[in-house]
């Protein structure tokens, strides 16, 4: 039986994510890791581990932001999901979650803390579910969504992505 957007959104009980598209956090670990422990990149005490459930449809995205963690994404169900990432040094990766290796579709992919990111699925009527893993765990004190002129600025080479990636 194919699965619709709708259907995986009603079941995971996914709601409204502040960068865009529907998430769920469905776990967040009991072991917390104190400031003195972390790096001066955290701002208090984090979970050891977090993770959400994420869904994208086509014409949503998830907005360029960064977080103080490193962030690995796992793919579940529906159309590839592009995960455009652009490093401190500028390069620009693209992820592309999914189930066919023939097409340079990976299961999972890594975000490294400090680098910014976007997602979006390009497939017409399309809809993206993965999961996210994030570790420390994530927190929205360490959320920073980008602000389009700044990051324009920092990497104009990507200038046309970074406007259909930011709000």
């Amino acid at each position: 039986m194919k699965r619709t957007a709708s259907f995986w959104i009603n079941h995971l009980k996914l709601t409204e994510h502040v960068e865009g598209g529907a998430f769920a956090e469905v776990y967040r670990s009991g072991l917390v890791l104190t400031q003195s422990i972390l790096p001066n990149s955290f701002k208090g005490k984090r979970a050891a581990s977090t993770s959400i459930y994420f869904l994208l449809q086509y014409g949503q995205f998830s907005a360029f932001h960064r977080i103080a963690s490193d962030e690995v994404w796992h793919f579940y169900q529906g159309s590839p999901l592009h995960v455009y990432e652009i490093q401190e040094n500028g390069d620009l990766i693209v992820h592309r979650l999914g189930n066919n290796p023939d097409l340079g579709e990976t299961f999972q992919c890594v975000i490294r803390s400090g680098s910014w990111f976007g997602s979006r699925t390009e497939v017409r009527d399309g809809y993206s579910l993965v999961g996210c893993t994030v570790a420390p765990g994530f927190d929205f004190e360490d959320f920073e969504l980008a602000e389009r002129n700044s990051l324009i600025h920092q990497y104009p080479q990507h200038t046309a992505l970074i406007e259909s990636l930011t709000r």
